[in-house]
């Protein structure tokens, strides 16, 4: 798996080609996925049958999570998320590709379109906030981490992100299994880091054609605070699932790739 090294951390990330032979040298026609708070770089699996033969797929783990160890003294603000991600796109030498985004990987995806608008080809967020004081039921996670640690945490999460039976039973595991390694000094700075997010100056420079994707039952981000940033952006369109919570692309996976695929074939 390669790594990025940038401000003293690891960043590790995959790429999957599975392009049809045809098209492999199209390095415009690749997809970057960061992943939200607590997850990590294999939750977008169930979206790459729609996409893996047309598009290259690079996958990281966000500093903290999965296989990215987070260094001591880290500053959990959203510009340095936004570094690692263009410390990313630098080194893995993309330089022109689409940007796919959730929750606070969302928040960091727009960031970086607004700062680097040339080389993002769309963007898309699912369950992202651009301001964070509209967000809510962030309070209690410090006090459940210190109460009962990251298993805790991570039995709290999975009731905000999925209507029962939304998932079947091993992936309900997997994730909170995955989710509770995540490191437990990195959740609640990166929260706050969100929490103090004002993107609203910098949505003028998001020209690039977007896709919102939203669940209607989150409990973190309310459909209108998307609904806000659906009428903020000049070229965005708006998707809300019925019946979902803050787990949207993962319990939709198939029915998020295949509005995303649609999304791309329009737009070239």
């Amino acid at each position: 798996m390669p790594v990025i090294e940038h401000a003293g951390a690891a960043i590790h990330y995959d790429i999957i080609d599975q392009r049809l032979p045809w098209l492999r040298g199209r390095h415009e026609d690749t997809i970057v996925f960061h992943h939200g708070l607590g997850a990590c770089a294999d939750v977008w699996l169930g979206w790459l049958p729609a996409l893996v033969a047309h598009y290259r797929i690079v996958r990281l783990d966000m500093r903290g999570h999965g296989r990215s160890p987070v260094p001591a003294g880290y500053p959990w603000t959203m510009d340095a998320l936004a570094g690692d991600l263009a410390a990313l796109a630098d080194g893995a030498g993309l330089e022109r590709f689409h940007l796919v985004g959730e929750s606070i990987g969302g928040t960091t995806a727009m960031i970086y379109a607004a700062r680097h608008a040339s080389r993002v080809r769309t963007l898309t967020v699912s369950n992202g906030a651009h301001r964070g004081d509209a967000l809510t039921n962030l309070d209690p996670w410090q006090r459940i981490i210190d109460d009962g640690g990251m298993t805790a945490w991570s039995a709290h999460m999975m009731q905000m992100r999925f209507h029962e039976g939304a998932i079947d039973d091993d992936a309900w595991r997997w994730y909170e299994a995955q989710q509770a390694t995540c490191d437990r000094d990195s959740v609640v700075p990166a929260a706050n880091a969100l929490h103090s997010a004002d993107l609203t100056p910098e949505l003028r420079a998001i020209t690039m054609p977007v896709l919102l994707l939203h669940p209607d039952a989150s409990p973190f981000i309310p459909l209108a605070l998307m609904a806000e940033l659906n009428a903020a952006l000049p070229d965005s369109r708006l998707r809300v699932f019925a019946h979902t919570r803050h787990g949207l692309p993962f319990s939709h996976a198939a029915a998020c790739a295949d509005e995303f695929a649609s999304f791309l074939g329009k737009r070239g």
